[in-house]
């Protein structure tokens, strides 16, 4: 079944008056649930640009083409308002970053008690949905430790714990692994492929490595705001 498909997508950044730039420039793009994909491509691909528009932090852009179509779980988002699109990435979506983006004046509970708070959970429920995320990827035991204490694989696996704990359909990483070591690198891959399979999970990670790439079932080759042809490559899982 396609969790995530999309079709035509552009984006266009505007840098100036008369300057633009296009980041992505009609791409069509399908997601299978439960599936573990790699985007890849140089520096400028659009490669970033697609997974916010796929995990609707962008919208795509409607003029200069055939009409855009984004659609989640067989529901068109295209032209859903910031609130519903707030509320989906609350709830069906994860996000890892490269920076993890932790607040440093919170302990990790805190932190991922702060993105099932934004999904509505509050309470003992999310204070336990919180632990079992953190006890998931090997931390319960620091759950009271703040990001400066930790080292950066475990920040990352914190961040990953946040991105979890509303068991969301969908999970976006961009370059989760990009301010790691290889050892720690491998451990947050693990845990990604790890969850892929035994929940289910369907991934998608915007990565510049490809060991990264190597460890997800198949590779999404972009350059100059589209995916170029011919080059979407399996691995064996």
């Amino acid at each position: 079944m396609t969790l995530l498909e999309g079709r035509n997508l552009r984006k266009t950044y505007r840098l100036g008056r008369s300057n633009s730039l296009d980041a992505l420039r009609g791409v069509d793009v399908a997601i299978e649930a439960g599936e573990m994909v790699a985007i890849m491509g140089p520096s400028g691909s659009g490669k970033t640009t697609l997974m916010h528009v796929l995990g609707l932090l962008h919208s795509p852009d409607p003029n200069h083409g055939p009409e855009p179509e984004l659609r989640f779980d067989g529901a068109d988002v295209t032209r859903l308002s910031d609130g519903a699109r707030t509320r989906i990435r609350a709830r069906s979506m994860g996000f890892v970053f490269q920076s993890f983006n932790l607040v440093p004046t919170l302990t990790a509970l805190e932190n991922v008690l702060l993105a099932a708070e934004y999904a509505g959970v509050r309470g003992t429920p999310a204070r336990v949905a919180a632990l079992d995320a953190l006890d998931m990827v090997g931390l319960a035991e620091r759950a009271r430790h703040r990001p400066m204490e930790l080292s950066g694989g475990e920040q990352q696996r914190v961040a990953l714990a946040r991105a979890l704990v509303n068991t969301p359909r969908l999970l976006l990483a961009d370059e989760p692994t990009g301010n790691l070591d290889s050892a720690r690198s491998r451990e947050v891959l693990a845990l990604l492929r790890r969850f892929n399979r035994e929940r289910a999970q369907t991934t998608v990670i915007v990565t510049h490595d490809p060991a990264v790439a190597a460890s997800t079932d198949r590779t999404i080759h972009m350059r100059d705001g589209l995916i170029e042809e011919g080059t979407s490559v399996a691995y064996a899982a």
